[in-house]
């Protein structure tokens, strides 16, 4: 079951990552950053699950914690930049 969570994250990741790239705007590519950044904290936490790791649960937490500082920096620059 891990394994179709994990194929399901790889596509959703990828998919993120194009939008990333082919964005028009600044905004769309912080959004899509940001999508990015929860789906590798829920592939942190499906490996978790697999292993049965607590380890892996304070990464994911310093994770979500960094993505959310770091997403509301770039929303605070794009909001003084006025995109």
């Amino acid at each position: 079951m891990t394994t179709v969570a994990f194929v399901i994250l790889t596509v959703a990741a990828g998919l993120f990552l194009i939008r990333m790239v082919i964005g028009p705007s600044v905004p769309d590519r912080v959004v899509a950053l940001d999508g990015l950044l929860v789906t590798i904290i829920c592939g942190i936490l499906v490996g978790a699950a697999r292993e049965g790791s607590p380890v892996s649960l304070d990464i994911a937490l310093l994770v979500s914690l960094v993505s959310f500082v770091g997403t509301g920096v770039l929303a605070r620059y794009i909001e003084k930049r006025g995109d």
